[in-house]
């Protein structure tokens, strides 16, 4: 499913960012500056990682750090970046938000940062938005369901799963009748 609306429409093109050797006390005075949470490092254009206010405090707390003009942005800052190019829906942009368990995608064009798009952007166009497309992919989901299960040609009912206790389109195999889902598992 896509929107449309690509994620080039609403990421932030004026992101705040650190080169990788800025020291954690100027990172944490950025952060609360520019009221963000999470700040892009980079040197010149290229991605050096992101770094995030939980990461700031880690290394406080972990490596009992007191002062923090000794650490390095480079030093804490998450090397492996989720990214996502300005030419991708925002549907893709929440599925990959989702699969990684993250909030921002740093945007990348030719190998160079241009952006940021959290999922506040997103959210900036309508708060059911994200509602929507979750009832949506569970539309989705529940059509695929039913297509396999008449490939499978069972004798079929809407029921009470007999595994595991869901309401759904049941299948009678071996005179048990259950959902696709506790099929598929058997």
């Amino acid at each position: 499913m896509e929107t449309g609306i690509k994620v080039g429409d609403l990421m932030t093109r004026n992101f705040i960012f650190v080169s990788s050797d800025t020291n954690l006390k100027k990172c944490a005075e950025t952060l609360v500056k520019k009221k963000v949470g999470s700040l892009i490092v980079k040197d010149k254009d290229d991605l050096k990682g992101i770094l995030t206010e939980k990461d700031i405090v880690w290394a406080i707390v972990k490596k009992s750090v007191k002062d923090l003009d000794k650490i390095l942005a480079r030093d804490i800052a998450k090397r492996k970046v989720v990214t996502i190019k300005p030419s991708s829906d925002i549907i893709e942009a929440l599925n990959r938000m989702k699969k990684e368990k993250v909030r921002r995608l740093p945007v990348i064009e030719n190998n160079k940062v241009i952006g940021m798009l959290t999922l506040k952007d997103i959210l900036k166009i309508d708060p059911d938005l994200y509602e929507l497309i979750a009832e949506t992919e569970k539309i989705k989901n529940e059509t695929e369901k039913l297509k396999a299960g008449e490939k499978l040609k069972l004798k079929k009912k809407d029921g009470i799963c007999e595994d595991c206790g869901e309401q759904d389109a049941l299948y009678n195999t071996d005179g048990i009748w259950i959902c696709l889902s506790c099929y598929n598992k058997r």
